[in-house]
């Protein structure tokens, strides 16, 4: 029930310049956490973070498992790129906060951030993915079948589903419309990281889906690297930002 207010950036102790949001002045106003959502606002999931503070945001990045290989039946996993945790909750680690809230300024392989998104709208429960169920023989016969692990419990059930509520809404009403299907019940969310180790400005935008969204059986991301600004029915300006009416709002 809490509001959140988003003037069109947010300054951060210790850092320089204010952090934008996708919509700059006048901003978003005064929103709800679902509109925070739905809208991407970056001053809203900012100021979420401030409130919970370094510490607690670390241990929900712990939960989620962001810190480890999902453990799934393929060779080769990658893993996560993080901060240093003692710079993260050191009193010069807030702007390191300040944008992890919006995503931005780590690495996360797809499969991870697929396996994390999952716990959230499960009913909380981190599991660990898998390729191949069960393999069987000719006459039928299972000759091997994976068991469903679960590695912890994240957050409460109730949690959960007000999370799909929410999610729904984004595709319903937010920056993930370009999903929304009558006769389905979509949720998502949107996202957009800027390549901070390239000097070329592109980024990765992508959409992280889930149908049927209050009773979740498939969960889907795309994403594309580095899409073209001004090709015909882009809803880029040339800046980098989203312009009204794009389905990825996010800076």
């Amino acid at each position: 029930s809490d509001t959140f207010y988003c003037p069109g950036y947010y300054m951060v102790e210790g850092w320089p310049k204010p952090i934008s949001c996708s919509k700059k002045a006048p901003g978003h106003g005064t929103q709800t956490l679902t509109q925070v959502l739905e809208n991407s606002c970056n001053c809203g999931l900012m100021e979420i973070a401030m409130r919970m503070g370094a510490e607690t945001f670390w241990q929900y990045l712990e939960d989620y498992g962001m810190f480890e290989k999902t453990g799934i039946d393929l060779s080769g996993e990658g893993s996560s790129v993080f901060w240093d945790e003692e710079d993260f909750k050191s009193p010069i680690g807030l702007s390191s906060l300040a944008v992890a809230s919006f995503g931005q300024t780590f690495r996360i392989t797809p499969i991870r951030m697929i396996t994390s998104f999952a716990s959230v709208i499960n009913g909380g429960h981190l599991l660990e993915p898998c390729v191949v169920e069960k393999i069987t023989d000719s006459d039928g016969n299972t000759l091997y079948y994976h068991e469903t692990t679960e590695v912890r419990q994240v957050i409460s059930e109730s949690t959960s589903e007000l999370l799909r509520t929410m999610l729904e809404s984004v595709v319903a009403n937010g920056t993930g419309k370009n999903a929304y299907m009558a006769g389905y019940r979509i949720g998502g969310k949107t996202g957009t990281s800027e390549k901070r180790d390239e000097d070329t400005g592109d980024v990765i935008v992508s959409f992280m889906g889930v149908a049927p969204a209050d009773d979740p059986q498939v969960v889907v991301l795309v994403a594309l690297d580095s899409p073209k600004r001004n090709s015909p029915g882009s809803n880029y300006t040339a800046s980098g930002t989203y312009i009204s009416g794009g389905n990825m709002a996010d800076p």
